[in-house]
């Protein structure tokens, strides 16, 4: 088991990696700010760190050499977006242990910190040499179908690799219209649906599938603070309104009530 140390401003993507590398027996630590990042770093001395480049206030060049210079040799490997040219250009010079864009696969960034991990230091193996996200056990009987709904493609991938990784057989939509399509298909017993969307927002898509007597669950996912359209979406019979970020272990509980809901 190895100690991995998360610095992001995302949480989902923080959460994300806790969850699918806590399955390979590593503890993970996460830090959503430069500078509590070099206090974790400090205190647990992480086995590698993986480092976002753009972060508000103290970016990922100032941590970066700070962990130097409190151990010249550590592992880090940076996470980058677009645009990050001459950060990657300057952590470059630094030395750092790879670099893995945040729009790749998830598989493919599980894949490289494990190959990381084992270099440098001898370790057993972990259960399955895939790349693909490990499962804890055979897919369970009871888990259910979800559809999630979401116009951003990274937020999707997101989702579905978590909630796959926790045994849900999981589709997606990238709009309003194709959700409706899917559902027409094969009804879920969840639909984790976004309410901003371009087109057919999520209240028009639940509204649509309620009138074709959809009984599954929703659960909606919102930036809004719209006190009215949250209260139209419980109106409708969402099982829960959840804020952006999302909240993963929020997400999972509210998922499985909903699961339970809608159960005949």
């Amino acid at each position: 088991m190895a100690t991995i140390l998360v610095i992001d401003d995302e949480r989902m993507v923080c959460d994300l990696l806790r969850a699918v590398l806590s399955r390979y027996g590593h503890e993970v630590i996460t830090a959503f700010d430069g500078q509590n990042g070099l206090v974790l770093f400090e205190q647990h001395r992480p086995r590698f760190t993986l480092l976002d480049l753009r972060m508000p206030g103290m970016d990922g060049i100032e941590v970066l050499t700070r962990i130097r210079a409190l151990d010249p040799k550590a592992s880090v490997i940076v996470l980058t977006g677009t645009g990050s040219a001459d950060l990657e250009n300057q952590a470059r010079q630094m030395g750092v242990t790879d670099f893995l864009s945040k729009g790749l696969s998830l598989e493919v960034l599980v894949g490289t910190m494990e190959r990381v991990m084992q270099q440098p230091v001898k370790s057993p193996p972990p259960p399955s040499q895939s790349a693909v996200a490990p499962k804890a056990s055979s897919p369970s009987q009871d888990a259910g179908s979800i559809l999630v709904v979401v116009d951003e493609p990274q937020i999707r991938e997101l989702l579905r690799k978590f909630l796959s990784a926790r045994d849900y057989q999981v589709r997606e939509a990238a709009d309003g219209q194709q959700a409706l399509a899917l559902v027409d298909q094969k009804s879920p017993d969840i639909i984790v649906l976004d309410v901003n969307m371009p087109g057919i927002n999520g209240i028009e898509v639940l509204k649509r599938l309620r009138a074709k007597n959809y009984a599954g669950g929703v659960i909606f996912l919102t930036s809004s603070q719209d006190e009215m359209l949250l209260q139209e979406g419980l109106e409708l019979g969402s099982v829960d309104v959840l804020g952006k970020p999302v909240d993963l272990e929020r997400l999972e509980l509210t998922i499985q009530l909903g699961c339970i809901l809608s159960t005949p």
